[in-house]
């Protein structure tokens, strides 16, 4: 690769590093094989750059990389992976988009606790999605790519894509109502809800 080439790629592709970890994470559920799925995922960006076609998207394209490498490499080995408490990090957006106090006042201890507690559960749910659910509900929920950039993902028609995103959504608000009991947080302190997580992916 060039000069010019290089400096391409990491004006291009590196600010997409934290997305692609978010991803991998939620994929992988966890960490360190979700820095391993980014970094093999760079690696290839970096080898085959000269297939990008400028214009396109680039999210779209290192997430099928993403995606890829992930079927190939880790979803293959059929690993059993274990949740950690760590993986709060992924899920502060959330916390943030659906605590009360978005007027700059600061939290209540009751309602940190009744928005904490939901992360955590939206957090849980979307991990016992199927897989291609779980993929459709982040591309498009959290990363914010069009019915045809997630297409291109995943390999498969947008009407598919659709499909998977609706029964995704269903299912994820299906797990939560299952999940949280409204009577066990505090009254002002209301559930975030899967608006304000769609919200969250387009902010």
């Amino acid at each position: 690769m060039d000069r010019a080439a290089r400096q391409a790629f990491e004006e291009t592709a590196l600010p997409h590093l934290d997305s692609l970890y978010g991803v991998a994470l939620r994929m992988t559920r966890d960490r360190a094989a979700a820095e391993d799925l980014v970094q093999d995922t760079m690696v290839r960006a970096y080898r085959f750059w000269h297939r990008f076609e400028p214009g396109t998207s680039v999210r779209a394209w290192l997430f099928t990389i993403l995606r890829n490498t992930f079927v190939n490499t880790y979803h293959r080995d059929n690993r059993e992976r274990a949740r950690t408490a760590e993986l709060a990090t992924q899920i502060a957006p959330l916390e943030r988009s659906g605590a009360a106090g978005l007027s700059g006042a600061p939290p209540s201890p009751d309602q940190a606790v009744a928005a904490k507690v939901a992360a955590e559960e939206i957090r849980a749910a979307l991990a016992e999605l199927p897989e291609d659910y779980r993929l459709a509900v982040l591309l498009a929920d959290l990363e914010g790519l069009a019915y045809k950039e997630i297409a291109a993902v995943m390999e498969c028609p947008i009407g598919t894509v659709m499909s998977r995103l609706y029964r995704g959504r269903r299912l994820l608000k299906k797990a939560l109502e299952d999940r949280i009991d409204p009577r066990e947080l505090a009254p002002s302190s209301p559930l975030i809800s899967l608006d304000a997580f769609r919200k969250r992916g387009h902010a």
